[in-house]
């Protein structure tokens, strides 16, 4: 099961899939609507989620603010057909790995790119 904190900017449908899907999902639309970026990090680490967003700014903001190694930030980056294909696609990405924490992950079409998030305070 995977803890995760949807961004503002994340499709509802998306969130519904994971939910039905067993994970537990948290969504800044629905508890924190128009929250800053740092509030929803701050959120994320203390609530330990993943962070998933289409917002480019977590990538710059996660690497400053040093999440801790429980975190992750999985930016989407799809353009696909329609935005039906793209949740569905997003839903199947998440749980297709299980190692997310600790890490900054930008995926587009073709590819999944990871990176480690540097160590908190470090």
């Amino acid at each position: 099961m995977l803890r995760i904190l949807a961004n503002e900017n994340f499709p509802g449908p998306a969130i519904c899939a994971l939910r039905q899907h067993g994970h537990d999902v948290a969504s800044v639309k629905e508890l924190m609507r128009g929250s800053s970026d740092h509030a929803v990090l701050e959120r994320a680490q203390a609530e330990q989620r993943l962070i998933v967003t289409f917002d480019k700014d977590f990538g710059e903001l996660a690497f400053r603010f040093g999440l801790p190694t429980f975190c992750g930030v999985v930016l989407f980056r799809l353009t696909g057909p329609t935005p039906e294909v793209d949740n569905t696609r997003a839903v199947a990405i998440l749980e297709s790995r299980n190692d997310w924490a600790g890490h900054f992950a930008t995926v587009t079409e073709d590819r999944i790119r990871i990176r480690p998030l540097p160590r908190a305070n470090a």
